[in-house]
């Protein structure tokens, strides 16, 4: 027996089809909550999902930030223009809330910090702030940003420095507890997931392979 599978030809669909079928099944996101400043050292903070860490030497990180409906830029994307620098701020269940405060589309100025209730602390490395209750934050440098069409920026950032609360990392052998960061993730339409299901599942070598093929479970069958 095979599975059914329908076939979606990306250059007949609209943007907003394309985007439904993309956050549906590129699942669950990490979220970053992004903070920035502006010229005038007004605190903006907002969250994106289509987020992730894409290399490690350098490090960097990877934002995509869609342009308002009239093409303009967001506070993000116009801030981290500016000034150069951003913040990525994990969002851990504790946070969810709060962060859905700050994607409130606020004039650019509200700060959406004191909306949320939540904590700017200086940076160390860069003007902008990070968020006191986030369990970890990643102060980063403009890298590069790519313009894809009219709207939409994929911004890649330098991370120059980590905070990690203390009761989440080792700082000897730099070890992150992931179960203390408590992340969540975004699925599809208004869903979130939380990572509290945790596995171990090491990668195999070609000897142990060799050695010792491990059993599989069978997968919705494929096609003929």
């Amino acid at each position: 027996m095979t599975s059914s599978h329908t076939l979606f030809d990306f250059a007949a669909l609209t943007a907003r089809q394309r985007y439904k079928l993309l956050i549906g099944t590129v699942v669950p996101r990490p979220i970053a909550l992004v903070t920035t400043v502006d010229e005038e050292g007004r605190v903006n903070a907002a969250p994106y999902s289509f987020f992730n860490c894409l290399s490690a030497d350098p490090a960097i990180v990877a934002l995509g930030v869609e342009n308002k409906p009239d093409m303009a830029f967001k506070d993000t994307a116009r801030n981290i223009r500016m000034t150069e620098e951003f913040t990525v701020n994990i969002v851990s269940d504790a946070l969810v809330e709060r962060m859905n405060v700050c994607a409130v589309p606020f004039p650019a100025t509200v700060d959406e910090l004191a909306q949320a209730g939540l904590t700017a602390v200086p940076g160390s490395q860069i003007k902008c702030p990070r968020i006191g209750e986030a369990p970890a934050s990643l102060e980063c440098r403009r890298y590069v940003t790519l313009e894809l069409g009219r709207s939409r920026e994929i911004i890649l950032g330098q991370v120059v420095a980590a905070h990690i609360r203390e009761d989440a990392v080792d700082p000897e052998n730099h070890y992150v507890d992931q179960a203390a960061i408590d992340a969540i993730g975004r699925m599809g339409g208004h869903g979130y997931v939380r990572t509290r299901d945790y596995f171990d599942l090491r990668t195999m070598t070609a000897e142990d392979w060799d050695k010792a093929p491990p059993p599989v479970r069978t997968p919705v069958p494929a096609e003929a």
